[in-house]
């Protein structure tokens, strides 16, 4: 982990509410694994916390995140220019563990795709992914080209102006039995992952299922027990130091 001083090289609006930030990094951060984040600073003199952002793509010392406008934070990250220079604390939590998986399932909604596509290329060489992802309107669709990597993509909207109509756990399950997966990962809205949750329980799923859980944040290395969740044996487990990915079965919903 390491707390550094980037540059923004980029910071674009790819979709409706949705920026995309590439900054430099001075030195290499070392190996990122899809599913960790950074803690990001909003911009010189704020007095904001810095905000956890899941990692996209790193080429180089490159990093890109994608994040969607908000609250307070996000709108002034939204005001940074290419050369400014913002803190970045990285990598945070623990990705996505693939080892001796070939076939994953992606399921992603709303801004929890941008974690998996992470994920998706850090191993498009030696796995096969198939993709489920739902965005709210065609409005909303964005980096398709990263998704294509996948060996398939289905992508559906809320209301149906791109794609299918519905949800990513419906497109997934109307599929599922056509797919030989050995691995299922997921990110997205609570009521997501909890509906996704139900779901593979109702139907006896014997496949290992991992998720990225969204909450707030505060420190982003377990110190200040913002991010707390509930697991299902009682105890309490840290979004950030303990996740943010955990096997579905280990966390309430």
């Amino acid at each position: 982990m390491k707390d550094l001083l980037a540059t923004v090289k980029s910071n674009a609006l790819i979709a409706e509410n949705i920026y995309m930030i590439t900054l430099t990094l001075p030195e290499s951060a070392g190996k990122i694994k899809g599913g960790q984040f950074v803690n990001l600073s909003t911009g010189e003199g704020s007095h904001l916390l810095r905000r956890p952002l899941g990692v996209m793509k790193v080429e180089g010392d490159d990093i890109s995140l994608c994040y969607q406008l908000k609250g307070e934070g996000t709108h002034k990250l939204s005001e940074a220019k290419a050369g400014d220079a913002l803190k970045i604390l990285l990598p945070l939590g623990n990705g996505f563990d693939l080892s001796g998986k070939k076939n994953i399932v992606v399921i992603g909604g709303g801004v929890g795709v941008f974690p998996l596509i992470a994920t998706i290329r850090e191993h498009c060489g030696d796995k096969k992914f198939y993709s489920y992802i739902g965005f709210r309107s065609k409005a909303s669709v964005c980096l398709l080209d990263e998704l294509e990597k996948s060996e398939k993509l289905t992508v559906v909207t809320d209301d149906g102006s791109f794609g299918g109509k519905g949800n990513a756990v419906e497109a997934y399950l109307m599929d599922a039995e056509n797919i030989e997966a050995d691995c299922i990962i997921a990110c997205g809205p609570p009521v997501m992952l909890k509906v996704l949750k139900q779901k593979l329980s109702e139907r006896g799923n014997k496949i290992p299922c991992y998720v990225s859980l969204e909450e707030r944040m505060g420190c982003g290395v377990g110190a200040c027990l913002v991010c707390v969740c509930k697991k299902t044996d009682g105890s309490n487990a840290r979004v950030c130091k303990d996740g943010p990915v955990f096997d579905i079965n280990e966390v309430e919903l």
